[in-house]
């Protein structure tokens, strides 16, 4: 890899390193994978990147965590039940607020990751890491069609999920 092309791949695809292990880590359902998952997926990335042709560098990198992903996945047991991720509190916050803040967030965390796999990513894709619909189709090698359709389904799904966690 030339000078030039190491210095647009850190400009093009590094900033989405951060996106890439939100979305390895939803994926993944473990910290510790999420992180084999992005460093293999960026690795791929920079050996591959020559082929890389335009288009949204973000959507492309996020193909190829998927794609590790389901690599990994396809030789190993199931994910193992995250642990609780730590919400950081406003320093607005008084503990009471930090604490119910810290609940909600486990909550509505737990019932995005016990969604089946397509829905998952579809929606983590969609609503926490921004992606247009076209470009989520194209990470998932979906039609736009269906690309929709998991979406509003996932919503449903969260919905239901959300809804029963309020019921006493």
């Amino acid at each position: 890899m030339s000078a030039a092309e190491a210095q647009r791949f850190r400009a093009l695809i590094l900033p989405h390193l951060d996106a890439a292990y939100g979305f390895a880590r939803y994926l993944t359902r473990d910290a510790s994978r999420a992180e084999d998952i992005v460093q293999d997926a960026f690795l791929k990335a920079l050996r591959g990147f020559a082929g890389f042709r335009g288009g949204e560098p973000r959507a492309w990198l996020f193909a190829i965590v998927r794609t590790t992903f389901l690599d990994a996945a396809r030789g190993r047991p199931a994910w193992s039940d995250p642990q609780a991720a730590e919400a950081v509190p406003s320093e607005d916050d008084s503990p009471e607020d930090a604490l119910v803040r810290q609940g909600e967030i486990a909550t509505v965390r737990a019932a995005i990751e016990a969604l089946p796999e397509p829905f998952r990513e579809t929606l983590v894709l969609r609503e926490l890491e921004e992606l247009s619909y076209r470009q989520i189709a194209e990470v998932t090698s979906a039609p736009i069609g269906t690309v929709m359709s998991r979406l509003a389904r996932a919503r449903q799904m969260l919905l239901a999920a959300l809804s029963e966690e309020k019921r006493p």
